[in-house]
């Protein structure tokens, strides 16, 4: 059976550590994505609920003013 010798376990260990630095980076990465993802999703429900807080206005205003014509046509 081969003896692993300290050199050879020293560049193991090394390239173990250099593995999980590059992981530890692509999940900082990650985080950092989800954050701009959710940013944008936030925003766009944001103007989801604008949008459709302005068409409830606009449908109670279209109905206020045919109730006034419906009263103007009615004289």
């Amino acid at each position: 059976m081969a003896e692993a010798t300290l050199d050879f376990l020293s560049q193991q260990q090394t390239r173990i550590l250099a593995e999980l630095a590059d992981a530890r980076t692509e999940r900082a990465d990650d985080r950092a994505d989800r954050a701009v993802l959710l940013a944008i999703v936030q925003r766009l429900d944001a103007s989801v609920q604008g949008l459709t807080n302005e068409v409830r206005a606009l449908h109670g205003q279209i109905g206020r003013f045919a109730n006034r014509l419906q009263r103007i046509e009615e004289r």
